[in-house]
């Protein structure tokens, strides 16, 4: 299973997602990977993280990425591969995809997700699980965007996270920046979820997938199409 999720994560209303994610998490330690909020304060992401999920009857872990040296740990590549679930937290866009690049962790991670392990990403972690980050171009323009290679599970896919707040924003400047990759405008609470051979919407908010001049919004519950099929393999970076 993977999920990629708009963000506002580890409060209610990520219950939908939450729980099917917790229910297909692959035996072994479960894992909260605050890479993305190893500038902001990864303890508030874990001590988040831990308690929500405990409430879903699931023990979380910290699985300590925070730098590139952490990510080519042996150590922990090792715990990585044994884990039967990872949640990407949110934070800086660029940092997860800077950090977990062409790692041992990231190869280990993948590793156990095909191999049953449920996997998510909220916000900068759901943009990382794409073929593009999406990060700041200017300063102090927050909304125009520019493009940064990514982990690539989902291939020629941008998440737009928190979409229903600003996300919607960075429409003009991704789809300058990328032509041809799709959009996916992921609502705050809100999921794209890989499960069972399809994509599903899942949360209160929607899901909305952009192509060219075609957008086509999502409920939850609803198959969302016009979603390209996570990679089986590695890609190559």
């Amino acid at each position: 299973m993977l999920a990629l999720v708009g963000g506002d994560e580890f409060k209610a209303g990520n219950d939908d997602q939450d729980r099917l994610l917790a229910a297909r998490a692959k035996r072994g330690p479960a894992f909260v990977v605050p890479t993305a909020a190893a500038r902001q304060g990864p303890e508030q992401a874990v001590a988040h993280a831990t308690a929500w999920f405990h409430g879903l009857g699931l023990t979380l872990q910290e699985l300590p990425v925070l730098k590139r040296a952490d990510a080519n740990s042996k150590e922990l590549a090792e715990k990585a591969r044994a884990a039967g679930f990872f949640y990407l937290a949110g934070g800086d866009p660029g940092l997860v995809a800077q950090v977990l690049r062409e790692s041992r962790v990231w190869a280990a991670i993948f590793d156990a997700w095909r191999a049953g392990a449920s996997l998510a990403g909220s916000s900068a972690g759901a943009m990382a699980l794409c073929s593009h980050t999406l990060i700041r171009a200017s300063w102090p323009n927050r909304f125009n965007r520019r493009p940064a290679g990514a982990l690539g599970v989902v291939p020629e896919t941008a998440v737009l996270p928190h979409f229903d707040t600003f996300g919607n924003r960075w429409v003009e400047s991704a789809q300058r920046e990328l032509p041809g990759v799709t959009l996916l405008g992921i609502d705050e609470r809100s999921a794209a979820i890989w499960t069972d051979g399809a994509w599903r919407a899942a949360g209160p908010g929607a899901v909305t997938v952009i192509q060219g001049t075609e957008t086509r919004r999502f409920t939850t519950g609803l198959k969302i199409t016009g979603l390209a099929t996570p990679a089986r393999m590695l890609p190559s970076q």
